[in-house]
């Protein structure tokens, strides 16, 4: 049975104010289990300007077996961190962050903090979005009489994908904008609300990562005029769009990498780093000479491509067009070349731009291992990442069978892909494995910001989740993606079983017909009740979290607001979990609300859950009452 500890997160239950402005004083509540210590003093410590700051809590009173407590906090810098010091009456001394509870000393790095820039919209907390990648998710009755450029190999709807170069990267199915706006209906059934495109920009590929050009909307998608019409229906049916941006690099065919190729003296040179007095030799993303990187010292480049209201990022924000926000490609690396570093002016520009177009849009950041350096609020609203709960996820519920596959250098390979790690595949995690990654990849990351991170179980650039799941575990991991802290993503194809053994080979054309096939149906119906449970419960968008019980088959945690607590179970070899009297306050009155499972209550307020594996299941029980202040 885990023993019940003191418990803060930065939910409204804990938290006055998750938009502050600095100078502004915050009230900050902890929750202590009854009996516990006992305490002598519970004080908050922050850390403004490197210089330890220290503000007394009173004791509010005690509810539910729980004691709560509250201190002000002073937002004195733009990201304030903060813990809370618990001295118990026989000396001893503990301290509290966002890693748990501890008897030393802790990193500033892992506090609690409050964020003093201007909050993102409050939309972006209720989303669930859906990826689209547009070559292979539907085709209009236009795009058949498009003519192809010369890069393309084109494919017929049905076709296999090639796994070696170059099909990989121009295998082209001819998916458009009109495509997916047919196609919108889908969306809704499902019930997301948020749609994601990948880059819909000119390139010479068909992934579009390799712009040509970031002013117009490649014909072979529809042009201008379908990005329009596509962003119009959706917003009619009540689904934001955002597009997809390569701040990193360009493409080598992009117009400004033309203008300077082999034109010294030319205005558009300073934008690159070029090597040679010929302007012929560059640095580019990971030595791909096709992918040129830019140089964000230059003045003239952040005008033309992010500052003001005539750039590229304020264009595409502003009708006819109207997109909702931006996901940053490459964002960890913007800006970024060795002794260089510009990477925090440049995602604070997006932002300032962005404000000034829009406030009511999104912007994220794709920053695939540990982001917490990046992620402190000044910029990003959240990021594409994977090490807080993509990757633990796989290495808990995956069971790699070894079956062979082709590399795009046409080896073959039976070590499961694992988003690029020469790690001997998928490691082998335990249900507290993936709780301690979780834990470890958003203790350096503000609350109001990890709600922002996306929660995918797999996107275009991974393999597909359940390739390798283990039986029974789909619903186990969708489930998690839509009832842990942060923003869940379907990636298209996800919700029809797609597979695919890596990331380019999981860019899988859509099976549409297929919809009433078995078990087609089945995973359907799946993604259309999790994304219903995400949204019929706010305390899964904006709840605090929780963990209740944790062991190497099974995790529980609750999501909790004043209105409604969200119990959640989660195993994969079945679960026989004992909760502590007072874990759960108003388990008696739970109501099942997904999945099989058992929940019992003792007389004295103890909680059995219980489940064959794998299982997921969800139940809503009553909302936290706390003292009044």
């Amino acid at each position: 049975m885990t023993s019940l500890l003191p418990h803060h997160d930065g939910s409204p239950l804990h938290v006055s104010d998750l938009a502050p402005a600095l100078g502004d004083v915050v009230t900050v509540r902890l929750r202590v289990p009854a009996g516990y210590g006992p305490l002598a003093v519970v004080r908050t410590r922050s850390n403004p300007d490197h210089e330890p700051e220290w503000s007394d809590a009173v004791h509010l009173g005690e509810s539910d077996g729980w004691d709560w407590w509250e201190a002000p906090v002073t937002v004195r810098n733009p990201r304030h961190g903060y813990r809370w010091m618990l001295q118990l009456e026989n000396g001893a001394v503990e301290w509290l962050n966002q890693t748990g509870l501890h008897r030393i000393e802790t990193l500033d790095a892992e506090d609690f903090a409050l964020v003093a820039t201007p909050a993102p919209p409050a939309w972006l907390y209720d989303a669930v979005m859906y990826q689209v990648f547009p070559d292979r998710f539907a085709r209009s009755e236009h795009a058949g009489a498009r003519e192809l450029p010369d890069w393309a190999i084109p494919a017929e709807w049905g076709d296999a994908l090639d796994p070696v170069m170059p099909g990989r990267a121009q295998q082209f199915f001819g998916g458009d904008l009109d495509g997916v706006t047919e196609k919108l209906d889908h969306l809704v059934s499902l019930g997301v609300n948020l749609l994601y495109l990948t880059p819909v920009f000119p390139a010479a590929s068909n992934h579009r990562y390799d712009a040509s050009s970031f002013d117009r909307v490649d014909p072979l998608l529809g042009g201008d005029e379908a990005y329009i019409r596509l962003i119009e229906a959706a917003h009619a049916r009540g689904i934001r769009v955002i597009g997809d941006l390569t701040s990193n690099h360009s493409g080598d065919r992009h117009e400004w990498f033309q203008a300077a190729f082999g034109h010294p003296g030319a205005p558009e040179e300073e934008f690159y780093y070029f090597t040679d007095d010929a302007n012929t030799a560059y640095e580019s993303w990971l030595g791909y000479p096709s992918l040129p990187k830019f140089n964000w010292a230059s003045e003239e480049l952040r005008a033309r491509f992010i500052e003001g209201e005539d750039s590229i990022v304020a264009k595409w924000l502003k009708p006819p067009y109207s997109a909702d926000g931006w996901r940053i490609d490459v964002a960890n690396m913007t800006g970024r070349l060795g002794a260089v570093d510009l990477n925090a002016e440049v995602r604070q520009l997006f932002r300032e731009t962005m404000l000034a177009i829009n406030p009511d849009t999104i912007l994220l950041g794709e920053s695939t291992n540990d982001a917490a350096s990046d992620l402190q609020g000044d910029g990003w609203h959240g990021a594409m990442t994977y090490p807080s709960f993509t990757r633990p996820v796989w290495g808990w519920l995956s069971t790699p069978d070894g079956a062979p596959y082709i590399t795009s250098d046409d080896d073959e390979v039976t070590e499961a892909w694992f988003f690029g790690q020469p790690v001997g595949g998928i490691p082998r995690y335990t249900a507290a494995d993936f709780a301690e990654a979780v834990v470890r990849f958003t203790a350096g990351i503000p609350w109001r910001v990890r709600l922002g991170n996306m929660q995918p179980l797999d996107t275009h650039d991974t393999a597909r989740f359940a390739t390798n799941a283990a039986a029974g575990t789909v619903p186990v991991a969708a489930g998690l993606s839509m009832t842990l802290p942060g923003l869940p993503v379907v990636f298209a194809g996800d919700e029809f079983g797609a597979l695919g053994v890596d990331g380019e080979m999981s860019r899988t054309p859509m099976p549409w017909g297929s919809e009433s096939e078995p078990a087609t149906a089945e995973r359907l119906a799946l993604y259309r009740d999790l994304i219903a449970l995400r949204r019929a419960h706010p305390a899964l968008a904006t709840g605090g979290f929780r963990w209740v019980h944790i062991d190497d088959e099974t995790v529980a945690f609750v999501r909790e607001s004043a209105d409604e607590t969200i119990l959640v179970l989660a195993t994969r070899g079945g679960a026989d979990a004992d909760l502590a009297p007072g874990a759960l306050p108003g388990a008696a009155a739970a109501e099942a609300r997904f999945g099989d499972a058992t929940l019992a209550v003792a007389d004295d307020g103890a909680v059995l859950l219980s489940a064959e594996g794998p299982a997921f299941a969800v139940w809503s029980l009553p909302g936290v009452i706390a003292p009044a202040g």
